[in-house]
């Protein structure tokens, strides 16, 4: 008697597209990054103290925005017993996500123009790794949503890579520069 024949799963193939295309966009940012003369200086916001107070006050609404899109997103799966969501949970999460994602474009623009890939300290360079990796894991999740046949794991899994990304770029950045420097705008 023979082994039975190993088929793969079909539904977790249409992951491979967006994860290459994720891959692409991580690596196409970090090769921009790393290659970029950083200019210095990129944009500044009235009200701030400089550029770099705007982009760590931009990355801490992104990531209260990214823990709005964590328990929407629980809530929406059912993961807090008797909680039931109300009709518009799903409507805060999408739009949750569009603004933080939307924050995080200047925040972005600034890190890759103004500074670039940089690895002068382990802190540094573990930004700047998280920064590629946080578009790249974005851009995979934005395009598993609109596959059909997708395993229902895949979404969570790319929305937790999403996160992990953004909460790890706030600890390198943000959280970091409020534990050294203080609450400064």
């Amino acid at each position: 008697m023979s082994a039975p024949a190993i088929t793969p799963n079909k539904s977790a193939a249409v992951l491979i597209v967006p994860a290459l295309v994720g891959c692409a966009v991580s690596a196409a940012i970090g090769t921009y990054g790393s290659l970029h003369k950083p200019a210095g200086f990129a944009i500044n916001l009235a009200g701030f103290s400089g550029p770099l107070t705007v982009k760590v006050w931009l990355a801490t609404v992104a990531t209260l925005l990214a823990i709005v899109q964590l328990v929407s997103a629980l809530i929406m799966y059912g993961k807090f017993p008797g909680v039931k969501g109300p009709s518009w949970i799903g409507t805060l999460h999408r739009w949750s996500g569009r603004v933080a994602f939307l924050v995080t474009v200047p925040v972005a623009m600034h890190c890759l123009y103004a500074l670039g890939f940089q690895s002068y300290s382990t802190r540094v360079l573990i930004h700047s790794v998280l920064g590629t990796m946080f578009f790249g894991a974005f851009t995979a999740k934005m395009l598993v949503l609109t596959r059909k046949n997708t395993p229902g794991w895949a979404l969570p899994l790319f929305g937790g890579l999403v996160f992990t990304g953004l909460a790890g770029l706030f600890i390198t950045s943000s959280l970091w520069f409020f534990t050294t420097s203080g609450f400064k705008f």
